[in-house]
């Protein structure tokens, strides 16, 4: 009987997919970007566990155990990096993460629909930005004969030193940060809002409720599951900082402050002495804090009442 409930499901699934055929044709590209670039790649993590030997390869290099994870665990720069990024993203959570939900119920708020389309195409267009042109932005205004240092030598004042300072290394990094990041993720707040039953609102404003009294009462108990989803996943990037951003940001005068898991890996293996295990390793290990930091946050979520994500 079992056997036979098999096959009725093969038999539905394979009729299904004679059916939407041209669906799953355009599926297909996706399909094998995701195989070839996300899954196959997954192999050369077994280097973790390896030295790595060039003339062997990846899968002939002899296996060495934990001993790259001794060998990381006791490198100081590593626990420095650690300890950065944790810091770092930290300051993200405080920092970044409630902007996007302020800029969108400040956008919906906006009663003139034209008006409305212009200001989240202004805060949107920063997104399609590279962090190499973003930096450039930065360093143009920031530098010492930059458009922020000008003014304040025009009104009596000394230049500062924005891009060398080590104090203004981590503010730049959020600033820089909400201003390319904010307006694209406000648009999954915005999509959340729209998804409100407007009779809500109806309701609220017959019962005398004030514009701030619905943005707190409606739309954000509206978004709240909205809200949760995306603060897991920024818990499961907590080990990653961002490496485009930082590596264009940083500079000599800064590296101390700059130094963070992804700079070290990119330090270690392409900086010095070649060691792709050890790289590997750190790595794995980054990932693997994510992926437990991720799964702890959803069901974190739901103890809370929320809905989580799996």
């Amino acid at each position: 009987m079992e056997n036979k409930a098999k096959k009725s499901r093969l038999r539905g699934i394979w009729s299904g997919m004679k059916i939407n055929k041209q669906v799953y044709f355009l599926l297909l590209p996706g399909m094998a970007w995701y195989v070839i670039f996300a899954y196959i790649p997954i192999m050369g993590l077994s280097l973790a566990f390896k030295t790595y030997k060039a003339k062997l390869g990846i899968f002939g290099s002899p296996w060495v155990g934990l001993l790259n994870y001794e060998y990381v665990f006791r490198d100081p720069a590593f626990i420095a990096s650690l300890f950065r990024t944790l810091w770092i993203n930290a300051g993200r959570f405080i920092c970044e993460f409630p902007v996007p939900i302020l800029l969108a119920l400040a956008i919906n708020e906006v009663r003139i629909g034209r008006s409305k389309k212009i200001i989240q195409s202004i805060f949107t267009f920063p997104h399609f930005l590279s962090w190499i042109v973003v930096s450039s932005i930065m360093i143009n205004v920031l530098s010492h004969n930059g458009l922020v240092n000008s003014f304040i030598r025009l009104w009596g004042g000394e230049a500062v030193n924005f891009l060398g300072t080590q104090g203004y290394f981590q503010p730049l990094v959020y600033i820089t940060s909400i201003w390319k990041t904010a307006g694209w993720t406000a648009i999954i707040y915005m999509a959340s809002i729209a998804g409100i039953d407007q009779e809500q609102y109806e309701a609220a404003e017959i019962d005398g409720a004030s514009r701030m009294q619905r943005i707190l009462h409606v739309t954000l108990p509206g978004i709240r599951n909205t809200a949760i989803v995306m603060l897991i996943l920024q818990v499961g990037f907590i080990m990653t900082t961002g490496f485009e951003q930082i590596f264009n940001l940083s500079n000599p005068a800064t590296i101390k402050v700059a130094e963070t898991l992804d700079m070290y890996i990119y330090r270690v293996t392409f900086q010095s002495a070649s060691d792709f295990s050890f790289s590997a390793s750190i790595s794995l290990f980054k990932s693997l804090i994510n992926f437990l930091l991720l799964l702890g946050a959803d069901r974190l979520a739901k103890l809370m009442g929320g809905e989580g994500l799996f």
